[in-house]
């Protein structure tokens, strides 16, 4: 039996999970979303025998139901190969006590490499399925992060071109060079005057756009998304928190059966959403601890059922976390509100107008698998600095922010669940905040010589995605203002 993906604001239509990765978002702005999330159907005995090829394979056969066998694992063993600077793909550091899930070991050196390493490929074989002839046109906003791994991705894939929008100033150096330096004919990158909501914003406005769809049709076009919004991105997440848990069976860390919590830095709520797909499939996870920055939405929203919009927007050390609209939370909306289109929709359409929006009492009983905090700038730097003193690890400024939320909850709850922790990025994408946080010496620094410094304090080798940008050729100088992104399309494709 197909599964087949519904919109998260309308329960009338379904559409294959192929058409679901082709459309990235639907035509009403709904997220596409699974009509029931499937049950594992490998014993976690066999599991903890697989390699992260293979539990990819098991987790994503039952969501990807049109993609054949072989189809499926060309796309997996394409995606999970030397690119990735361990052969685990997702090692397991312990800690002290604690696990940290360690998503950065890909090309761009952050976790949205799990998803976006294989991404063009389940895109390009969908549109093979589907008898698409039109170009595809990736349009993506990015925080930071997801901008390089989707060019990295999709550069110089046949049939495609990717446009990423990303808020001027609103990225680490690294980030921004990461992208401002990306080779392939088919990518450009666009700064644009705003921050990352605006960003977000104006792609989706393009999305929803059914004109501007019939004018990119007639020029040989169609657009699709790389954003955590594409189910085909948030499918391959799911599948590192199935072999975290594998892992430490293997591992004889915990029991068979054991359930653990899991802790997730969250700005566009795709990453924890994956964990509580697992969870719904099987994994034996007891909570789902939402981290936040000082930009707490998200924190709020667990805290009092009202999600709110309207507050000042802070550009913090971790900035892939710098996000007031977590498009993803709709996704678990959808689910809470007993898969209520109408109701989904309505919620939606209140965070459009006023900017907020209020759980029913019904629905805020089905968030208990949630619990969430938030860490102040100067706490991020104060856990860097405290947990390098006590262990010698050395972990970015959104892993801390987590691993501050975490330390915090433990006391408070005195939880003693095992806990695994998504470590997101490698320090070294955030070398200046990181390197200060241990001792404010480093900030007299230039960024090359920060990275060669916690080459030196972390026995850590500098990953080649930070080699290759030390004097690569500035590609893309683009900007534009947020409210001339469809303009910029345009012109970009020439159209």
């Amino acid at each position: 039996m197909d599964l087949l993906y519904k919109s998260t604001r309308n329960a009338e239509h379904t559409v294959t999970a192929s058409e679901a990765i082709l459309k990235g978002l639907a035509e009403d702005g709904g997220l596409f979303m699974p009509v029931s999330i499937p049950k594992l159907d490998v014993p976690l005995q066999e599991l903890k025998k697989m390699t992260y090829q293979e539990t990819a394979y098991a987790v994503m056969k039952l969501f990807l139901t049109d993609f054949t066998e072989e189809e499926l694992k060309s796309c997996i063993a394409k995606a999970y190969d030397a690119k990735f600077d361990t052969e685990e793909i997702a090692p397991l550091a312990k800690v002290g006590g604690t696990y940290f899930l360690e998503l950065f070991h890909g090309a761009t050196i952050a976790f949205k490499d799990m998803a976006l390493s294989i991404l063009p490929h389940l895109l390009t074989t969908s549109a093979k399925k589907n008898h698409v002839k039109n170009e595809i046109v990736i349009l993506t906003a990015t925080s930071g992060d997801t901008g390089k791994a989707a060019l990295a991705g999709f550069a110089d894939v046949e049939g495609t071109r990717i446009i990423v929008f990303y808020p001027k100033n609103g990225v680490s150096k690294v980030q921004e060079l990461q992208m401002v330096t990306q080779k392939g004919d088919n990518t450009a990158v666009v700064a644009i005057h705003g921050n990352f909501d605006c960003a977000q914003s104006g792609v989706k406005a393009i999305f929803e756009n059914k004109e501007l769809a019939k004018e990119m049709d007639a020029a040989g076009f169609q657009f699709s998304s790389a954003n955590s919004i594409n189910i085909g991105r948030l499918v391959p997440q799911i599948v590192y928190y199935v072999y975290a848990y594998a892992k430490l069976l293997q591992n004889e860390e915990i029991a068979e059966g054991e359930a653990i919590n899991v802790v997730v830095p969250t700005g566009n709520f795709g990453n924890i959403l994956a964990a509580f797909f697992a969870k719904h499939m099987g994994i034996p996870i007891a909570k789902l601890i939402c981290a936040s920055n000082e930009n707490k939405v998200l924190f709020d929203f667990f805290q009092t059922g009202v999600y709110d919009k309207n507050r000042e927007f802070i550009l913090t050390n971790s900035p892939s976390m710098d996000i007031l609209i977590s498009s993803n939370l709709e996704r678990l909306i959808y689910l809470i509100a007993g898969q209520d289109a109408q109701k989904n929709r309505e919620l939606m359409q209140a965070l459009k107008s006023q900017g907020v929006y209020e759980l029913t009492e019904e629905m805020k009983e089905n968030l208990g698998d949630f619990a969430a905090g938030y860490a102040t700038e100067v706490e991020v730097k104060e856990t860097i600095a405290s947990i390098y003193k006590e262990t010698g690890y050395i972990m970015d400024t959104h892993t801390a922010v987590a691993a501050k939320v975490y330390l915090a909850y433990q006391k408070e709850s005195k939880d003693a669940t095992k806990t695994v922790i998504a470590s997101t990025a490698s320090p070294y994408k955030f070398a200046r905040s990181v390197m200060t946080s241990i001792d404010e010496k480093y900030n007299a620094l230039g960024e090359f010589e920060l990275i060669d410094e916690l080459e030196k304090l972390s026995c850590v080798k500098i990953p080649n995605a930070i080699e290759e940008i030390r004097d690569a050729k500035i590609r893309h100088t683009r900007e534009c203002d947020a409210d001339k992104m469809e303009e910029t399309v345009k012109e970009i494709l020439g159209v």
